[in-house]
């Protein structure tokens, strides 16, 4: 589910007529003091309170909510919040508001109840830290899915806190508010806490979280959501390029989220992690963690991904800095044929001049294909490259990562630009068009690189009076990627500098400041 911060959440609630504290998001201590400026205009005094704008739960106890009574007290509280990290993603954002006198608190939250189908509402009659532990004291709003909240449970729901009829009726329709709010964003879950009482007798959204199904960001372009995914920060740079591959190439799954930029003290050091299936992949995380490592990133490569997927998520992979190693693990049981994702994972290897050690177990069909690539491909390289079956287990080829890593003696990657054959630079060299990118063929060694090359095409590319040729239709051609990077791994482990397939990755290069 995709996340939106609080003064996005606030916005929504505001256009569907809540009442929200002025104030506005910062992004710097300049901006923080100019919304402080604004919100003392014309008043003796203004107390503000400034919050950091991150998904994480007990901000006032990591010193991520202050208050200042002046607008000069407000850029140290910003600067130092600004200079957070949480987790180990820096705060980009504060919320700077206006103080609200509180007479009472109250707890509101939307979400769909996946046991009833169907919306639910719940509130509490009381609200800030520790509702989780109240949970005797909520209510549960029944809805329906087009009417909204059942009017007799709202009214049962009201009546338990002990309002006047007033601020009671207020009440009432703000829980009436938050489902048009949630439906207007189609919302997975929208939560208030502390929906506030003012001295004035005013309800006020003080606080409000809120996540939008993924598969409902596509209709909300007003959201701005980058990535229809449920991270515990915003999307960082090489999460973007990731996303956008997976955007581009819907054949199988790609999944990317960035979990650490720095090893954890006493750990053994920083390792990018490749899983592919789900179940398999978290059995493969704890059997690394619980190695000594700290794991930089999550990857998936499932559902029978090609080639040229799992080449590019290998390369996003090793654009991070400071790894110690390539842990490549997932379930055992994998009906993909895995030595697409072999030959994937050996042209980066190749290209990138890998000198840290991979550890890859590719369960399923094809192993002993796949591990025949990845050995075969470890004798051009730097560093060595294993492959391992259903057979071994996860906790034993952690064990031999381990020995691997310790062996190289404290090698760190360096995120570098892929290399590339000299000979497409020469005048021999022919280019054709394929699915975000290009094949290379040096026509001069034509008869070096035939065998190969006809073998491993699919029979996309074969001989013509002596040259290469297409002899399918040049759509069908140029979507055959897979089958264009098995003839350029195996040209390369051949020996012959003659046929490169070239796959962009929008971005990338630019990240690791690398030009080709």
């Amino acid at each position: 589910m995709a996340r939106l911060h609080e003064y996005q959440g606030k916005a929504i609630l505001a256009a569907n007529g809540f009442k929200i504290p002025r104030g506005r998001a910062a992004s710097t201590a300049d901006q923080a003091i100019a919304v402080a400026k604004e919100l003392a205009a014309g008043k003796k005094a203004a107390e503000v309170v400034i919050k950091i704008q991150a998904w994480t739960t007990g901000r006032a106890g990591m010193g991520g909510v202050a208050f200042a009574k002046k607008p000069a007290d407000v850029r140290g509280h910003a600067a130092q919040m600004l200079a957070m990290k949480v987790g180990q993603f820096p705060v980009e954002t504060v919320l700077v508001e206006e103080k609200i006198d509180i007479e009472r608190e109250f707890f509101l939250s939307f979400a769909i109840d996946d046991a009833a189908r169907a919306p639910m509402i719940i509130f509490a009659a009381g609200g800030g830290s520790g509702i989780e532990e109240r949970a005797a004291s909520t209510r549960r709003i029944a809805c329906d899915v087009n009417g909204g909240p059942l009017d007799s449970a709202v009214s049962e729901a009201v009546a338990s806190s002990g309002l006047s009829s007033k601020p009671a009726k207020q009440l009432a329709e703000s829980i009436q508010k938050l489902f048009a709010a949630a439906k207007s964003v189609e919302a997975r879950s929208l939560e208030i806490n502390p929906l506030v009482l003012t001295k004035d007798g005013q309800f006020v959204a003080a606080d409000c979280r809120i996540t939008i199904d993924d598969y409902a960001v596509a209709r909300h372009p007003e959201l701005k959501i980058e990535i229809a995914r449920e991270f515990d920060h915003p999307p960082t740079a090489l999460e973007r390029v990731a996303y956008a591959v997976e955007q581009s190439d819907h054949r199988g799954t790609f999944y990317f989220a960035q979990l650490a930029t720095a090893a954890a003290k006493n750990s053994k050091g920083l390792v990018g992690f490749h899983g592919a299936g789900g179940g398999g992949s978290m059995m493969s995380m704890d059997a690394i963690v619980n190695a000594g490592f700290t794991i930089a990133n999550f990857t998936d490569t499932s559902g029978n991904p090609s080639a040229s997927k799992v080449y590019r998520a290998a390369r996003i992979i090793l654009a991070q800095p400071d790894l110690v190693g390539y842990f490549g693990s997932g379930s055992g049981v994998a009906s993909q044929e895995q030595y697409w994702s072999a030959y994937g994972l050996a042209k980066a290897f190749w290209e990138l001049d890998l000198d840290i050690p991979a550890v890859i177990r590719l369960g399923g069909n094809t192993e002993d294909r796949a591990v025949d690539i990845l050995q075969r491909m470890s004798k051009l390289l730097r560093a060595p490259v294993e492959g391992y079956r259903k057979t071994d287990a996860p906790a034993m080829i952690a064990g031999r990562f381990t020995e691997l890593v310790a062996d190289a003696s404290g090698t760190k990657w360096k995120p570098r630009a892929p290399r590339v054959p000299k000979f497409v630079k020469n005048t021999s060299a022919t280019m054709l068009p394929v699915k975000s990118g290009r094949v290379w063929i040096d026509t001069a060694k034509w008869s070096e690189i035939r065998p190969a090359v006809e073998t491993h095409s699919g029979g996309l590319i074969v001989d013509h009076k002596g040259r290469p040729a297409s002899w399918l239709p040049n759509e069908e051609f140029a979507t055959k990627d897979s089958e264009l990077l098995a003839c350029d791994v195996e040209c390369r482990l051949a020996g012959i500098d003659g046929f490169y397939l070239e796959l962009d990755i929008p971005g990338l290069d630019d990240l690791i400041g690398g030009a080709r």
